[in-house]
């Protein structure tokens, strides 16, 4: 008499149980559909950058010599730059108000899948990061003459730049949304960094005038590398002469924003809490 052996597989999916995928996409929906409910953020959020790149590109409006371009342009690709970044401290500031005030904790009852809600959230990221570089293109190109590439390679440049740069940076936040103690406490810890990291990254000042030891910092962070292949796509060659290197290096800039999407999610998975402290 032979035995046969029998193997038992993970049971199926109910049928017609939606995906963790589908279901982060109407939890996308969702949190895309209360941002844009909250008129005073969204107000804030869009008006923040518009108003910085108004302001330094009506004052620095001189052109760089040899170049061909002007220092309002050099705003455009640098604020384009952070506005992709935005989602560090969006997500480290909601995250952190989401754990304080039991958001989470609640989410953990409910069917939906973990991986929904940072499906949900990065995609807003994305959505709302997309808005912000189309306004800024708008006004670079209505008031300080920037020009839009007509290659499809420079296109292809920006959208990489883009998504690797939007998901590394939201996986940041993510990461660093555990850091506050308390929500009221999120907007002072992860935005002054946020803002330090602007500074030293070429967004407002110039790489090149920055002091070697602040330039070698910002090289370990994103938002440097984000705004040198957005440079490299709205510049051109000309733009090539203001950086560090005389180069864009866009396959250093590819490398390094693809470790930053690794790393943050390695860095998420060590230190993410569902619960507040308060909660153990």
């Amino acid at each position: 008499m032979t035995q046969t052996t029998t193997r038992t597989s993970a049971p199926a999916p109910a049928a017609g149980q939606p995906s963790a995928i589908r279901l982060g996409l109407s939890r996308a929906a969702f949190e895309t559909k209360m941002f844009f409910r909250e008129k005073d953020a969204v107000i804030f959020t869009f008006a923040f950058p518009i108003v910085l790149l108004v302001i330094f590109g009506s004052i620095f409006a001189d052109n760089v010599e040899g170049t061909g371009l002007n220092v309002s342009q050099l705003y455009v690709a640098g604020l384009i730059g952070s506005a992709a970044m935005t989602g560090f401290q969006n997500l480290g500031i909601g995250i952190a108000v989401d754990r304080d005030d039991g958001t989470l904790k609640r989410l953990l009852g409910t069917p939906l899948p973990r991986t929904s809600y940072f499906v949900g959230k990065a995609l807003n990221t994305l959505v709302v990061s997309f808005f912000q570089v189309v306004i800024l293109l708008a006004i670079g190109v209505t008031l300080f003459g920037l020009k839009l590439p007509s290659e499809v390679s420079a296109w292809l440049t920006f959208v990489w730049v883009f998504v690797l740069g939007v998901i590394g940076s939201s996986l940041l936040g993510i990461a660093v949304s555990s850091l506050p103690r308390s929500g009221k406490s999120a907007s002072a810890v992860i935005a002054m960094p946020f803002v330090v990291l602007q500074f030293i990254s070429g967004v407002f000042i110039p790489v090149t005038q920055l002091p070697a030891w602040l330039a070698n910092i910002a090289s370990f962070f994103p938002l440097k590398w984000m705004c040198q292949g957005f440079r490299s796509v709205f510049l051109g060659d000309a733009g090539a002469t203001l950086e560090l290197t005389k180069s864009y290096e866009l396959d250093r800039v590819a490398l390094i924003l693809g470790a930053w999407v690794v790393g943050g999610l390695v860095l998420c998975l060590m230190t993410f809490r569902w619960k507040s402290r308060r909660d153990g």
